[in-house]
């Protein structure tokens, strides 16, 4: 076992700490520096390539009020304030306001949008969205980096390699976190006004695609439900467990983002039979709403008409497919091109195979208007609103709140006694001996939800995974790492057993099929939930679920 010897404590104090470093981190330390406090930005990873955006990314969601259909506030709010979303108008609003914004941010650190030859950006139509709000990018590859570089320009403090375990709540309100430095070993503790959870929307590692690799995914596999875990164990309310498990199209046993881009272009999605199958499930076809892709990709297959199934854009303009294969998907992951030599991929000679996608856990905290947490005072939500422009912009409206909440909010204490007891917990399993390696206890949560909560499941089948997963959760006193690295992905692994088993038990209590999964025991709509809100909070230390009827409008 690895010998940590006397553990370094290291102390710290901040106005506003910002958790995460990816593209919401990002935009909460831009919103909050400069503003008279101190910002304190963390993430176990190194600012200019850690979150999703690390990969690269190869295009912004912006509404701009062109005249052209659907573009525009009102119809945008109406898109998203929906009591399944459970978003308001006023932070929708707050959304809208910020794009254009962070659009002209990103220009000036010579990020490129592509353009028509009239000079108005080159915009297209994402899943089910009713507008074009789409403006591609050609180098984005480029934007973590020097998003970073701004940061840092800017003189925020950041603490790199750092891996948050807990939140310190005192009195309903949060006072600060407590982590420990991934590369030494040394344990951390901040002390805080106001704190923005930016740890990532997209839980990974939850099921595997084709090559059963859990790292081989669309997006980073190091966004592991800390978003979820951090705040449910604060007191925080959580929502959209039930309704936002994500998955797409991947590239056929290569795990990349993009295919939002590819689709939005005029991808054709073609099964065994040579069929273009997406008439069958939504009337805008591979533009339709995402899950329905992904639900009619399965439903095709357990029918038997796939694989394999293919993206055929080989009638698309030849300049829009060198963009699509030479600039927007190499934009969002960089080995793109390698893969492509290696699977002889060529836009404009063969459609190009496809599969279904490991599926994500998508859910978030419920917030107040200003992106405070309901139930926990001081608590801010980063990571709220979908893919980079969500992202970027989320974490900005929740980073300039973060910083008014420091007049509210003094500097407070935190327990010695729950400090002492977390450095204990959290260093255990380099301490354990004969016990549980964590890549096989992640391997059992995994196992589980590949075969239980897959893209078809029953509530039989749901009660069963709980009763498994809750069984792996008394095991985790067991779990042993090696050295430093494994004790990182143990804590990685923590927080998604509880992502996993809060998601699980919530989508047990919706019983109906509409988003990325089918159930066989209700295989139908039930439209007497689309004014309800699922909400997950604790109560003396058990997970609850209750169902809201949220005002949206």
């Amino acid at each position: 076992m690895h010998d940590t010897g006397e553990i370094a404590v290291m102390n710290h104090e901040t106005d506003v700490l910002v958790l995460g470093a990816g593209a919401s981190g990002c935009g909460a330390a831009l919103a909050a520096c400069g503003k008279g406090v101190r910002v304190l930005l963390a993430d176990k990873g190194k600012l200019e390539s850690c979150g999703s955006l690390g990969g690269g990314n190869d295009h912004f969601m912006a509404v701009l009020n062109s005249g052209a259909p659907g573009d525009d506030a009102a119809t945008a709010i109406d898109f998203y304030c929906t009591p399944m979303t459970g978003y308001t108008p006023a932070q929708v609003k707050q959304w809208l306001e910020v794009m254009p914004r962070m659009i002209e941010m990103l220009k000036s650190l010579g990020i490129e949008f592509l353009h028509n030859p009239d000079g108005s950006f080159y915009r297209t139509t994402g899943f089910g969205q009713p507008g074009s709000w789409w403006t591609h990018i050609n180098n984005g590859k480029y934007i973590k980096r020097r998003l970073g570089g701004l940061i840092r320009s800017k003189g925020v403090e950041t603490l790199e390699y750092f891996q948050c375990t807990k939140l310190f709540v005192e009195d309903g309100r949060v006072v600060g976190a407590a982590g420990f430095h991934v590369l030494d070993g040394s344990f951390h503790v901040i002390r805080a006004r106001s704190v923005v959870l930016a740890l990532g929307r997209l839980t990974g590692r939850v099921t595997v695609n084709s090559s059963l690799n859990p790292f081989n995914i669309a997006f980073s596999p190091f966004v592991t439900g800390s978003q979820i875990a951090l705040g449910y164990e604060a007191g925080a309310e959580i929502i959209t467990l039930d309704t936002e498990q994500e998955a797409t199209l991947i590239p056929k046993g290569w795990g990349c983002p993009g295919m939002n881009g590819i689709t939005s272009s005029g991808a054709k999605a073609v099964n065994a039979l040579g069929e273009r199958y997406m008439g069958k499930y939504h009337p805008m076809m591979e533009v339709g709403p995402r899950c329905l892709l992904v639900r009619g990709t399965a439903q095709e297959q357990s029918e038997g008409n796939g694989p394999p199934f293919v993206l055929d854009l080989t009638h698309i303009d030849k300049d829009i497919l060198h963009h699509l294969q030479y600039d927007s998907m190499p934009g969002d992951k960089e080995t793109w091109n390698d893969y492509c030599a290696q699977a002889g991929i060529d836009f404009s000679r063969k459609p190009m195979e496809v599969e279904l996608s490991e599926i994500y856990i998508n859910g978030i905290m419920y917030l107040a208007d200003n992106f405070e947490s309901r139930t926990v005072k001081g608590l801010f939500g980063g990571s709220m609103f979908h893919d980079f422009s969500g992202s970027l912009c989320s974490g900005y409206i929740a980073g300039a709140h973060a910083v008014e909440a420091c007049s509210r909010y003094a500097l407070a204490d935190m327990d010695e006694a729950q400090l002492l007891q977390e450095k204990e917990r959290v260093f255990l399993p380099l301490h354990t001996e004969d016990g549980i390696r964590q890549e096989k206890f992640e391997a059992a949560i995994r196992q589980v939800m590949n075969y239980y909560m897959g893209y078809v499941r029953s509530g039989r089948g749901m009660s069963i995974a709980l009763d498994k997963l809750t069984y792996i959760e008394s095991r985790m006193n067991e779990v042993m790492a090696a050295d430093l690295h494994e004790l990182m992905r143990a804590h990685e692994s923590f927080h998604l057993l509880r992502t996993c088993l809060l998601t699980t038990m919530a989508t047990l209590e919706r019983r109906e099929t509409r988003f990325v999964y089918k159930r066989t025991d209700y295989p139908e709509e039930d439209h007497s939930y689309d004014d309800k809100l699922l909400v997950v909070f604790q109560m003396d230390g058990v997970p609850r679920c209750e169902w809201r009827m949220p005002v949206v409008r």
